[in-house]
C-alpha cells in the first residue's frame, strides 16, 4: 500500500512508516500509473484536477480497467459543471464518463454533508472498449491554463511537502 497527502506532518509520516505503509516520494499531482496491477485509489475530497490527471496517465482501456476510485462523483462533477469547462479542462474526465460504472456511498443521516459526494468508480473493460476511437487519440498532459482554482498542491508549491491522497493496493 502507497500513500501520499500534501499535508502529512513528518509525525505522521512516521507512524504510517511504522505501520508499514510506503509514502510516496514526491507529489506527483495525481499521476499516479498503475503499472499493469489492479490498483484502488482513495481520494475523498479531492480536486477535480487529481482525477484528471490520474486518468491521463493511465489513458488506456487496459490501465483504466485495472482500476477503482473511491472519491467524489464524475456524475456530480457533470452535473455541477459547464459541459464546455468540464470538456476544457478535466477533458479525461469529461471523456471516461461514458466508460465508467459509479456506485454512491449511502449517507449516513447524521453525517450528510461528510461523504455526501462520494462514490466507488470502475472502468469496466467492456465499456471502455465502447468508447469511439477518437476518445483515446487525445493524450495531452493536462495544464489547467484556464483554471481560476485547480485545487490541488502543485509540485511546485509545495516542493518539500507530500503529494495527492491517493492510496493504492
Amino acid at each position: 500500500c502507497s500513500l501520499f497527502d500534501p499535508a502529512f506532518s513528518a509525525q505522521e509520516a512516521a507512524a504510517l512508516g511504522q505501520l508499514g505503509l510506503r509514502l510516496l516520494p514526491e507529489n506527483e499531482e495525481g499521476k499516479h500509473g498503475v503499472e499493469g496491477s489492479a490498483t484502488l485509489f482513495y481520494m475523498v475530497h479531492c480536486g477535480k484536477a487529481l482525477y484528471n490527471n490520474l486518468l491521463w496517465r493511465n489513458w488506456s482501456a487496459g490501465a483504466l480497467s485495472k482500476m477503482v476510485i473511491i472519491g467524489n462523483s464524475f456524475k456530480g462533477m457533470e452535473e455541477r459543471l459547464l459541459s464546455r469547462i468540464l470538456e476544457r479542462d478535466y477533458s479525461y474526465i469529461a471523456k471516461v464518463l461514458k466508460g465508467t460504472e459509479e456506485v454512491a456511498f449511502p449517507t449516513h443521516p447524521r453525517y450528510l454533508d461528510t461523504f455526501n459526494d462520494t462514490s466507488v468508480h470502475w472502468f469496466p473493460v467492456q465499456k471502455l472498449k465502447e468508447l469511439s476511437p477518437e476518445v483515446w487519440d487525445f493524450v495531452e498532459e493536462p495544464t489547467y491554463q484556464h483554471c481560476d482554482d485547480v485545487e490541488i498542491i502543485r509540485k511546485e508549491d509545495g516542493a518539500d511537502r507530500r503529494s495527492p491522497a491517493a492510496a493504492e493496493s
